[in-house]
């Protein structure tokens, strides 16, 4: 079977990764995705392993692949009138058009929504932001570690009680799930699109992607009469110790998270080999555990210890009570769950080398995405010109402009 968005045409006028990653995501469900970047600056993004913020591998940025997998890149300058007709033309023919650009930027270019309606009234926009399309910040740029991560209330919320300095985010840490986001928002509207031919004006923005992410604090706290002071949570005084990591011999961890105990309970003291604590009365259900936690907790620590993660594994491999061993990313590339669900894929980057990346978080058909390799910067100027009817005359004429690349 076709992936579920062949035949859809999308066009992206963004940088970095945001909305370039909605983009990518699209690549792997299987629409055909143009990258429109200016004749000499490309996207910013690319520039950022010049200063060392990117990794390169076999002479690729594999942040950059990461969030433009599988796409064409169009170098157009949109700041001429040529380059602006161009894109008119390809407008035409386009389901979605993304672009995370600030209101000024978008008046300048002449891609707002009216200018994009007026090329293709039919065509779904999406716009991607930092903290919103209205309010006293909506032409505000930012990133996500200040619009995703520290306005949200997550890194507050992630810092642990106490800490000199707020948690740091990992890279793109919420770029991925608001571009992930944004994949299911465009797929809902060519869904409604075409059961009632109404099109649709999609806003997303990094504050609200964080803002989701941490809801059930956001819920809370609007429940309070004021800030709830903050404190370090105690190990030993929980309701469920079957919630808890544990530390191995080899100093590693087994996370158990059972949200069942009394029903896990007996089985793990058996895999423990201690069968008698499953019978003992400070334990013998949640409500005996909560009341003993703390003896609880220190008993679990105690026969954790004594083996190592590798000796767990095996030991609590077929146990129904939910458990995961805490992996290090490198790890992941060997798990065999994610190899036998194709979790990663080896993607050939045009160099003789392929690079690992992480596949769509979604499979239809039970397909794991396919996802290739990223565009170079303007690659594929000349030929989507060529399929849209220009002749090798125009755009040499275009060249010489410097309409295009």
């Amino acid at each position: 079977m076709e992936p579920p968005l062949s035949g859809v045409r999308a066009l992206e006028v963004a940088s970095h990764v945001f909305v370039p990653m909605a983009g990518s995501v699209l690549t792997e469900w299987g629409a055909q995705v143009v990258k429109i970047e200016h004749p000499v600056s490309g996207d910013p993004y690319r520039g950022l392993v010049t200063v060392g913020l990117h990794n390169v591998y076999r002479g690729v940025d594999t942040f950059f692949q990461s969030a433009n997998r599988g796409k064409r890149s169009v170098a157009i300058d949109l700041t001429t009138n040529d380059g602006r007709d161009l894109l008119s033309k390809m407008v035409k023919d386009a389901d979605v058009f993304l672009t995370s650009f600030r209101p000024g930027a978008r008046q300048r270019l002449r891609i707002d929504v009216d200018d994009i309606r007026k090329d293709n009234p039919s065509t779904i926009y999406v716009l991607g932001t930092a903290f919103g399309a209205r309010g006293p910040d909506a032409n505000r740029g930012g990133y996500d570690v200040g619009a995703y991560w520290a306005r949200s209330g997550m890194q507050h919320l992630l810092t642990p009680a106490g800490a000199t300095w707020p948690e740091t985010a990992r890279p793109s840490f919420g770029d991925v799930v608001g571009g992930l986001t944004i994949a299911g928002a465009i797929s809902a509207a060519l869904y409604r699109r075409a059961v009632t031919e109404e099109t649709a004006v999609i806003h997303a923005s990094l504050l609200a992607s964080g803002m989701w992410q941490v809801q059930p604090e956001i819920v809370n706290a609007g429940l309070e009469d004021e800030e709830t002071p903050r404190r370090a949570p105690d190990r030993y005084a929980v309701w469920n110790p079957l919630m808890l990591p544990y530390r191995t011999s080899d100093d590693r961890f087994v996370a158990l998270s059972m949200l069942a105990p009394d029903r896990s309970w007996p089985e793990l003291c058996t895999a423990l080999g201690r069968e008698e604590m499953a019978t003992d009365p400070r334990y013998l259900d949640m409500d005996a555990r909560r009341q003993n936690a703390r003896s609880c907790v220190q008993d679990l620590e105690a026969l954790f210890v004594q083996r190592t993660l590798a000796e767990w594994r095996v030991v609590l491999a077929d146990i129904a009570g939910e458990w995961a061993p805490v992996q290090t990313p490198r790890e992941l590339h060997s798990d065999p769950q994610v190899v036998a669900n194709g979790y990663i894929a080896a993607v050939d980057i045009g160099n003789g080398a392929s690079l690992p990346l992480v596949t769509s978080p979604v499979q239809f058909d039970g397909k794991p995405g396919n996802p290739t390799r990223a565009p170079e910067h303007g690659e594929h100027t000349e030929e989507v010109l060529l399929e849209m009817g220009l002749t090798w005359t125009e755009i040499s004429e275009l060249k010489e402009t410097g309409a295009i690349l």
